[in-house]
């Protein structure tokens, strides 16, 4: 096949003939390609591919069409261009299914490295791993918001002054565990959304939580009904709720002028940035259920499925593992009102410091599967 005027080869075919397992992801219409010395990931209609952690430009943009997806005959080859054209048996049992049935396939796009990764990899000193494959030391707490920047406005509080309080006995139940926990605020300061994830970057990070309070605009019977916590992770929205949330987030970034703010992603940047947080994503949604577990039985119940993704420009430039926990809805009473009392607060802190011990257990016990 040919389009774009260059010769085409079938992604998932091309990948059984030399010796790689195939993933196909059908809502952000992305697809991986993974052999033991090189992984490739691309999207459909986006002139880019992301190999091995980096960025570069393809000839064409990957197609859809009769269910099978195509490449540039020339990308695949640039590509791969150290694994041998030749079929292999392992391909078959290592492939995904096809991507008429893909829908429902539940492949990770992180597929376990070959022997030989593992062994240098625990040759490694421990100080040189990165975030998310390292034990859980570092923890970084950031309160949303501060300053000229009040956040969301319930009747009777502001979301930077709850966040903060919470955020500071959540230090110090981590620190009773014997963490090493660092706040990007511990006071009623402004701090740009840039500088957060820098500062968390600078402290090496293990773990990035950003503490915010949801609200809506609504009629007070509406607000009466809307309530409840939500764990973000960084990832394209899948509804128009998420988008909603980011952008009221992100509008404090546009608000006061910072420098290349924006409150949406493009999808190419979506891509490129997928791209490069890759490594870290599986870390966010370790933690994510380690949070619901752990707030499972609380005051404050479930928003929905308890779990969403978006482009929240706070954990845009943390290199580690992140999310964005949204307490609870600023904007209803009920919820406002735990929030504000000690006892909540304390609660609300012990549960998340719950959630990141068992998530350093977690890291810890799949550490030892890998001989680290």
């Amino acid at each position: 096949m040919s389009f774009a005027d260059v010769s085409a080869v079938d992604a998932e075919a091309f990948a059984k003939q030399n010796g790689a397992s195939f993933h196909w992801f059908p809502i952000q219409k992305s697809f991986i390609l993974v052999t033991k010395e090189d992984t490739a990931k691309f999207a459909v209609g986006i002139p880019f591919a992301s190999v091995n952690g980096g960025t570069i430009d393809l000839s064409a943009s990957p197609v859809l069409e009769d269910g099978h997806l195509w490449i540039a005959e020339e990308d695949a080859k640039q590509i791969f261009k150290k694994v041998p054209a030749s079929s292999s048996s392992a391909a078959a049992k290592d492939s995904s299914s096809s991507t008429g049935s893909a829908s429902s396939a539940k492949a990770e796009p992180a597929a376990a490295p070959a022997k030989a990764d593992q062994k240098a990899v625990s040759a490694t000193k421990p100080k040189n791993e990165t975030a998310g494959t390292r034990e859980v030391k570092t923890i970084v707490i950031d309160p949303g918001h501060g300053g000229k920047d009040s956040g969301a406005l319930g009747k009777n509080s502001q979301e930077k002054d709850l966040v903060l309080a919470i955020g500071k006995l959540l230090k110090k139940a981590l620190v009773k565990e014997g963490f090493n926990v660092k706040m990007t605020r511990d006071k009623d300061v402004f701090i740009e959304l840039g500088q957060r994830a820098n500062l968390a970057n600078q402290w090496d990070g293990d773990l990035f939580i950003s503490l915010h309070c949801n609200a809506v605009d609504a009629t007070p019977e509406r607000k009466k009904q809307i309530r409840g916590y939500h764990v973000y992770v960084l990832r394209a929205p899948e509804s128009e709720e998420d988008k909603a949330i980011a952008r009221r987030e992100n509008k404090v970034a546009t608000l006061y002028g910072e420098k290349n703010a924006k409150e949406e992603l493009s999808p190419i940047e979506w891509f490129k940035l997928e791209a490069r947080l890759e490594k870290y994503k599986q870390n966010s949604y370790m933690f994510t259920e380690e949070m619901l577990k752990a707030m499972d039985g609380g005051k404050i119940r479930r928003q929905a499925g308890g779990v969403g993704g978006a482009g929240f420009m706070v954990l845009v430039g943390a290199l580690m593992p992140a999310v964005l926990f949204e307490i609870g809805f600023i904007s209803n009473l009920d919820d406002e009102a735990y929030m504000m009392s000690k006892a909540g607060q304390e609660d609300i802190a012990d549960r998340i410091a719950k959630a990141v011990s068992t998530y350093k257990a977690a890291v810890h016990s799949y550490r030892e599967t890998l001989g680290r």
